[in-house]
């Protein structure tokens, strides 16, 4: 290579450098800029959508607006132990009758690898309006997909969405949508308001900003009556 091509290399590869530097500026600014704007948010509140969630609010079971006691979980899909919890908070707001509520955000663990895909699908399923069947479905059926490859996985994930919805659901939009930015800046703003009541694990549930010990409960009516006490405590009962 002649000199005027050696200069040329050199160039190309500095102007490569520059803009490389300067995408990974532009996404540290980005992502303090993010975390700030998340850390304005109440995580003892229900969070409409806004522009940091993508539009994608809070999802709560029962109704928050009437119900007495709110409840946030944090938990994630492919965890054990909120899938064991998953039917006994279901179970307690049909006891409580309208006075309970629990508002569900997603907190995903490393570790389990198809946990991430798992949220997408409940989230791109709650953009049809599917939210609470799709996640207790998923739960209900943990073992079908954690361990699935990439491509059986979505194939599961679609004929859950085909089940839920009875076939009327938009399967083309549900796929396009797991993978869409707003599904991701929703995953991405549960955690960042996590972050905020510093979780460590899964699933956890907080009342009034204090996070509820259910650690060492036997079974499910230990697990519910700790739950219970809490909430009877609220009420005045």
């Amino acid at each position: 290579m002649n000199k005027k091509g050696n200069i040329g290399a050199i160039i190309a590869l500095v102007a490569i450098g520059v803009l490389f530097a300067g995408v990974l500026v532009w996404r540290i600014i980005d992502k303090a800029n993010t975390q700030a704007a998340i850390a304005g948010y109440d995580a003892n509140s229900v969070i409409s959508g806004n522009a940091e969630n993508g539009n994608i609010a809070d999802h709560v079971k029962g109704d928050a607006e009437k119900a007495k006691v709110i409840i946030y979980e944090y938990a994630d899909f492919q965890c054990p132990g909120c899938s064991s919890a998953n039917p006994r908070i279901n179970k307690l707001i049909e006891e409580y009758n309208g006075d309970l509520a629990v508002v569900y955000r997603n907190y995903l663990l490393s570790y389990h690898q198809n946990g991430t895909a798992a949220a997408s699908a409940a989230e791109a399923a709650g953009l049809q309006g599917y939210w609470k069947e799709y996640a207790d479905k998923l739960f209900a059926n943990q073992s079908l997909w954690e361990d699935a490859s990439g491509e059986n996985r979505t194939q599961i994930f679609v004929d859950m969405f085909r089940t839920v919805t009875g076939g009327a659901g938009d399967e083309a939009k549900f796929k396009k949508d797991m993978t869409s930015e707003a599904v991701k800046k929703k995953i991405n703003f549960d955690a960042g308001i996590a972050e905020q009541v510093e979780i460590t694990g899964t699933p956890a549930f907080f009342l009034d900003g204090e996070r509820i010990d259910f650690s060492g409960t036997k079974g499910e009516e230990g697990f519910l009556n700790v739950f219970r006490e809490k909430i009877d405590e609220k009420l005045g009962k």
